[in-house]
């Protein structure tokens, strides 16, 4: 299979400097290789190294229209991503991202919870002109989203109907949408 369309993942890390594979780039070169999914996969630590790295996909990578999904793997509470020690919601996330994500999907792991009230949706797809954000109103105990966010990302190869694939996600693994709580919202 060779699909046109990648994933751009940034994972939050304590410190970029150090070099470790995590869980996260394993899951990457699986998809890459049972999938034919390719992606690029960055760190960062600070709000500031997460704007660098997309500023850097936006501007320097002349193939960011083929980056269809932003998948965020980072710690937080509910509706916050924790950098670096400080929380920032998805309001200032928004404004961060401001006009730059047309027609992406953003997704975020199940390492924090996903939970906007439908003006706070539309906020932020409003803001960043993203297509959808999606994740889970659970958040990581003791099991990893990747098998949902794998199939999640297989599905949207095929199909770019958001709807559509969250249908199919749900009927193919319906236990375990339901014990993450998926959420999408568009």
């Amino acid at each position: 299979m060779d699909y046109d369309q990648f994933i751009f993942c940034l994972e939050a890390v304590v410190d970029v400097e150090t070099s470790t594979i995590t869980e996260v780039v394993k899951n990457l070169e699986q998809l890459a290789a049972e999938e034919g999914i390719a992606s690029i996969y960055k760190t960062c630590d600070t709000i500031e190294g997460l704007e660098e790295s997309l500023n850097a996909l936006l501007y320097d990578d002349h193939n960011f229209k083929d980056y269809e999904i932003i998948y965020m793997v980072m710690q937080g509470e509910e509706n916050n991503i924790c950098l670096n020690e400080y929380y920032y919601s998805f309001e200032e996330l928004a404004e961060l991202f401001e006009g730059k994500m047309k027609g992406k999907i953003i997704h975020f792991a199940n390492a924090k919870v996903v939970n906007l009230s439908e003006e706070e949706a539309q906020y932020f797809l409003d803001v960043t002109g993203a297509r959808a954000v999606s994740g889970y109103g659970t958040a990581f105990r003791d099991l990893n989203s990747y098998p949902i966010d794998k199939a999640f990302f297989s599905l949207y190869q095929d199909n770019n109907d958001v709807v559509e694939i969250v249908e199919e996600l749900f009927q193919k693994h319906y236990a375990l949408c339901k014990l993450l709580d998926f959420r999408l919202y568009y």
